[in-house]
């Protein structure tokens, strides 16, 4: 489950070390809903530890892709593409995607109009783009320049509603220099590669997933300057970047191999351009933020989550009306996913029958739609991940 989603690698990679759990002062009050959680499981979906379903794009209609990984032995990762109306599941693999562990299909987002994205792993290792149409036709795509072996390539992590994918790619081979670069492509098939300004160019630098794009084209996305830092940045349809980055987010550099990284990562972005994400500060603890689209940057804390050494509060979507959905550690490393209204109401989620006994147990909320349902994964106490979503009252 490696490489199942993008935003999970970040979620792995920003689990930094160094200082001891702390709380927060402040969270909105809360208040009582009486939302209906679902949760599901993929048909062939495992249910040994590390196996099952996780649940990760959601369109306006409710539907679902995500991936799971089967019983046995491979624990290769498989596609699927759950419908609102029916409760019907469709599985599907990637033609060129490999059958061992770390290898497979990844879908990460789903339009509106049925059609999916995500990643693949050959059997080389390599990554590789494919777009899911409605009806079952998969086509499979690299980013020029993209590495082809040993866990490099091509990473898309959005889709919008006419079918423009968003992703990065990196360069070089297994044991070589990888730099990261942006790329996006239409819905013809036309990919454009781009790096935001300040992005390093030594290995592991670059402009990096996530990346989202929004209705109208525009992307956000993270790059990591030549001191390992990571910043934030928006691109305009027409190209235009700008940086910015979360006030209090750390500026140390960072190690690769430690994974100590401080900085700034968006993570989403809605059609008014608001953007959500997580920073660092230099204490290496992990905060949420949501960017308003005049640029305005406020965070976001939970009581109770953890500091540095757990992943703190990471927002990982925002729908059109504003309400954040996302996921926060516990100072025992356990998961909970949250929902924030637009006027800052938090209100955390935990799917029955989730795990308490830390990481990777507990409930994490990945997708928001226009009515506010949410879907995500959970991890039960044997260390099986099943999906859920949750419609608001």
């Amino acid at each position: 489950m490696r490489r199942s989603s993008i935003l999970l690698i970040a979620l792995f990679a920003l689990r930094l070390s160094a200082a001891p759990p702390r709380q927060t002062s402040y969270n909105p009050p809360v208040q009582p809903e009486t939302p209906t959680i679902t949760t599901f499981d993929a048909p062939d979906a495992g249910k040994g530890a590390m196996q099952g379903t996780m649940g990760f794009g959601i369109n306006t209609g409710g539907d679902i892709a995500g991936g799971y990984v089967g019983s046995g032995t491979s624990n290769a990762s498989y596609g699927f593409v759950r419908i609102a109306a029916t409760g019907a599941f469709s599985e599907f693999h990637a033609p060129d995607a490999g059958a061992t562990q770390n290898q497979g299909t990844f879908p990460v987002a789903i339009s509106s109009k049925q059609v999916i994205t995500g990643m693949y792993a050959d059997s080389s290792d390599a990554y590789h783009g494919f777009v899911r149409a409605a009806n079952g036709t998969i086509t499979e795509f690299d980013a020029p320049g993209a590495g082809n072996s040993g866990h490099r390539g091509t990473t898309p992590t959005s889709i919008n509603t006419g079918g423009v994918i968003a992703g990065a790619y990196d360069t070089g081979s297994y044991q070589t220099t990888s730099v990261w670069h942006g790329f996006v492509r239409t819905a013809k098939g036309a990919i454009t590669s781009f790096d935001a300004p300040g992005a390093g160019t030594g290995d592991k630098q670059g402009t990096q997933p996530p990346i989202a794009i929004n209705t109208g084209g525009v992307i956000t996305g993270t790059y990591k300057d030549s001191k390992y830092v990571y910043h934030g940045f928006v691109r305009t349809k027409a190209g235009a970047m700008t940086s910015f980055d979360a006030p209090g987010a750390g500026s140390k550099p960072g190690q690769y191999k430690g994974l100590q990284f401080q900085g700034t990562i968006p993570t989403a972005i809605n059609s008014k351009g608001v953007i959500v994400g997580v920073y660092s500060d230099v204490n290496f603890a992990n905060h949420g933020f949501v960017r308003a689209a005049d640029g305005t940057i406020t965070s976001i804390d939970i009581v109770g989550e953890g500091g540095a050494g757990t992943f703190g509060v990471l927002p990982s979507s925002i729908n059109t009306a504003g309400t954040i959905a996302g996921i926060y550690s516990d100072t025992n490393g356990a998961l909970h996913a949250f929902v924030r209204s637009n006027k800052g109401v938090i209100t955390t989620i935990d799917v029955p029958g989730a795990g308490t006994s830390g990481f990777p147990q507990g409930t994490g909320a990945f997708g928001i739609n226009t009515k506010g349902v949410i879907s995500g994964t959970y991890v039960d106490a044997n260390n099986v991940v099943h999906g859920f979503f949750r419609t608001p009252k």
